[in-house]
């Protein structure tokens, strides 16, 4: 069973047909797919599944705060089930491709106190950005 299913199921989320093959879809280490990607991917699973309920069943993953929405340079918005490691992006300015980075240290402990401006900050987001090897060629 794949760690995003796990998770879904340990919550206790109803698991039918259509969200399962979501799931089953966003499961691996490296992988942003936009909705459409997600939409056909599960139909070659599942024939019957309407690209509504692949918006909406990424929707409520989201919200329950099992797969992570990432917005890229306002192309569409891309679907990371690795929402429970922490990790930054890496993105191809060129072709849109992200990778899962995982570089040491605290990002939060490279933005001084003086500069949060009293903020009680609770997440960080960096994307480094650069070209994949495909593009840089």
């Amino acid at each position: 069973m794949s760690d995003l299913l796990e998770r879904l199921r340990e919550r206790g989320w109803r698991l039918t047909a259509q969200r399962r093959v979501v799931a089953e879809v966003l499961d691996g280490e490296h992988v942003h797919l936009t909705a459409d990607e997600v939409h056909a991917r599960a139909i070659a699973r599942l024939p019957e599944i309407s690209r509504a309920t692949v918006y909406n069943t990424l929707g409520e993953m989201v919200g329950i705060g099992e797969v992570i929405e990432v917005a890229t340079d306002g192309r569409a918005k891309r679907y990371d089930p690795n929402a429970h490691r922490p990790h930054q992006h890496l993105v191809c300015s060129s072709c849109g491709a992200i990778r899962d980075v995982h570089p040491d240290g605290d990002p939060l402990a490279a933005l001084p106190a003086a500069e949060r401006f009293g903020f009680t900050v609770s997440a960080v987001e960096v994307t480094y950005r650069g070209l994949c090897p495909d593009c840089a060629r």
